[in-house]
């Protein structure tokens, strides 16, 4: 069994009477889901439906909500809901007593809290700090081996909501009303405009310092998000995706992991 804290996420604490209203008017998710045992991947975007943050949601004690965001963007996130409280009954702050912790490669783990993305990722919940080693490297490995994106690979204010996977990996609702970019990310679900994802590829040989994927006629195809060894995330046209590619002078082949079945049915433009 394999137990880590994440040391490069942070834990926000959103508590309050208005705390479920306050976060069901700004995220992509429903967050009336959430429940012990139950997380939520969501975002908080842009008018125009950009990821601004993606962020996990777990329940705590007494209707207090958890936000697991990457610590690059903690303090930014934070400051972001501020603006959005104004006179609502809500409290916002940091929990540096709490980490981020996950779990894979045992079946004990199934007692934890499953990665709400994909089961395939193993467990992830919150608990004290400093109680499990860190270890973000670890997981790193283990999410790129998986062929998931995280924090890493969206950026902010870079990808649309839609073109991360989110649709994918269970980070928005279409059921739940309005939020922040909700009225351009229904319209690309509906229209099925989506083009450009992020996926998993892997690299067959040495790149270099190549960031462009390239069709075989030399097109440009994508762009290098993350990557660990052979295995990486691009943000890749679909229309692409059967290949040849390459990454500088290496080939890539784009995987096919089961979260990402529903959009290789897609039509292309």
């Amino acid at each position: 069994m394999t137990m880590v804290s994440l040391d490069d996420r942070t834990v926000l604490a959103v508590a309050g009477a208005d705390a479920l209203a306050f976060l069901q008017g700004l995220i992509t998710h429903d967050a009336a889901l959430l429940a012990p045992g139950r997380s939520l991947f969501a975002g908080l975007l842009s008018p125009q439906g950009k990821a601004l943050f993606d962020f996990h949601l777990h329940a705590g004690d007494d209707d207090m909500m958890f936000i697991d965001v990457a610590a690059a963007k903690a303090d930014a996130l934070l400051k972001r809901l501020s603006m959005y409280k104004l006179r609502k009954a809500v409290t916002l702050a940091r929990r540096d007593d709490l980490a981020v912790l996950a779990g894979w490669d045992d079946s004990a783990i199934a007692e934890k809290t499953p990665d709400a993305r994909d089961p395939a990722l193993g467990a992830r919940w919150i608990g004290a700090a400093s109680r499990i080693d860190a270890d973000s490297a670890g997981y790193d490995v283990h999410r790129h081996a998986v062929g998931v994106p995280d924090s890493a690979d969206i950026g902010s204010d870079e990808l649309l909501w839609l073109e991360t996977g989110a649709d994918l990996l269970n980070g928005v609702s279409f059921t739940k009303g309005c939020y922040v970019g909700q009225e351009n990310t229904a319209r690309m679900h509906h229209r099925d405009k989506v083009r450009r994802r992020l996926v998993p590829i892997t690299i067959a040989g040495d790149p270099g310092d190549a960031v462009e994927v390239n069709d075989g006629d030399g097109r440009a195809a994508g762009k290098l998000r993350s990557r660990n060894g052979d295995h990486a995330i691009a943000h890749l046209r679909l229309e692409a995706a059967a290949g040849p590619l390459f990454l500088g002078a290496a080939p890539v082949t784009m995987r096919r992991p089961a979260w990402l079945a529903p959009a290789l049915a897609e039509p292309a433009a």
